[in-house]
């Protein structure tokens, strides 16, 4: 039988992971050891009260029915979590949704807004799933550059008025994946402003919203004044609380907004397994305390791996938070190349920051997902490379 695959598989290039961890895979088959630094998914495991309310509540005979919308008190627990950590006051009955994990949301989201043809400001470097969604949608991106002389923050004023005119959404992630920029609330009033005068949708990414490492929290884009009028912000349990694989996020914001994606919503799933959300409840209702410890860890990961990249001549890009460092090496090399060359002679594992768009060439992201002492003997095999 011949397979004929559709047009739109054209976005869903071959992912990389798969060829790293195949490299990896050979490299420790000979013997040698890996510092595995590309997948960002947390090595620490869920708080001890998140994992018992999720065993608990699953052994329950009751507990494996459709949650459709989801469950009531787990939208009271994002209200409560964001009026605590980011004195934003949102309704949980119009301007909550959960999504099964941020990605899920991302990538669906451009099908509520746009149709083929519209254009959606998106940066370069970006996270691979937003080209996703945007493509799949028939919507066409429009590349906002992050560079060095803006500090990693996209330039608003450098999109032309016929590109913004044509535009329905605006999807920022700050600090994000894979440059850990931060933003303050000057910016984010002038993306409100921007987002008024063209009549565009914002989306922020806030998946490492509790990702910072100098005692100022990120800015939620939704305390911004205004912000709530055009737009939204998405956010995921994954990162800050370690519940990768349970697979459950939200976005909040804009109640007509939200309305249009519970209607996508309500054609796409039967909502997430009851026992991952009474857990989120948990991690929610106690997010200070869990978080606290999260960023007390991190934090000096993030330092070590900061002072020991600049120690043997790298340039790692600045950045106060986030869960990645984001770095410039000392070789004419390409990036691609480079870091299978790197797995080849050091068993370090990183990522190719071309992978994340064209401004991402000659660069790597390093993920903080290993213990210090790792990132040190990581940091050693570096310093000792031949190329």
């Amino acid at each position: 039988m011949k397979i004929n695959v559709s047009k739109k598989m054209s976005v869903f290039a071959p992912a990389i992971f798969g060829d790293l961890r195949r490299a990896a895979e050979a490299k420790k088959a000979a013997g040698f050891e890996l510092y595995d630094l590309s997948l960002g998914s947390p090595d620490l495991p869920p708080d001890e009260r998140v994992r018992k309310v999720l065993s608990d509540k699953s052994y329950l005979a009751d507990s494996y029915g459709y949650t459709l919308g989801g469950i009531k008190r787990f939208n009271e627990a994002v209200v409560n979590y964001y009026q605590r950590r980011s004195n934003v006051t949102l309704n949980p009955e119009t301007e909550v949704i959960q999504t099964m994990g941020s990605q899920e949301g991302l990538v669906h989201l451009p099908f509520a807004f746009c149709d083929e043809g519209d254009y959606v400001l998106t940066t370069n470097p970006a996270y691979v799933a937003y080209d996703a969604g945007i493509k799949l949608a028939g919507a066409v991106p429009y590349y906002m550059p992050l560079l060095a002389e803006n500090d990693f923050l996209p330039d608003l004023d450098a999109i032309p008025k016929e590109i913004a005119l044509q535009s329905k959404l605006m999807i920022l992630n700050l600090p994000g994946n894979p440059v850990p920029a931060m933003p303050d609330l000057s910016f984010f009033q002038k993306v409100v402003d921007f987002a008024h005068t063209y009549n565009i949708i914002v989306l922020h990414d806030a998946a490492y919203s509790e990702y910072y490492f100098t005692g100022n929290s990120p800015v939620s884009f939704l305390s911004t004044p205004g912000a709530m009028e055009v737009g939204l912000e998405i956010n995921s349990l994954s990162k800050s609380f370690s519940l990768a694989g349970a697979r459950i996020a939200y976005i909040v914001g804009n109640a007509e907004m939200i309305s249009v994606i519970k209607q996508l919503k309500s054609n796409l799933d039967y909502g997430t397994f009851a026992p991952i959300q009474e857990a989120a409840i948990v991690a929610l209702d106690n997010a200070e305390e869990i978080t606290n410890r999260l960023r007390s860890e991190f934090s000096e990961r993030h330092n070590v791996l900061m002072k020991g990249l600049v120690d043997i001549g790298w340039t790692p890009t600045p950045s106060s938070g986030g869960m990645f460092v984001w770095a410039k090496y000392p070789y004419e090399m390409d990036d691609k190349e480079f870091v299978f060359k790197c797995i080849e002679k050091t068993g370090v594992i990183m990522v190719p920051g071309s992978i994340f768009g064209t401004n991402g060439v000659g660069y790597v992201r390093l993920a903080l997902v290993q213990k210090v002492d790792v990132l040190q003997n990581a940091i050693k095999q570096l310093r000792d490379l031949q190329l």
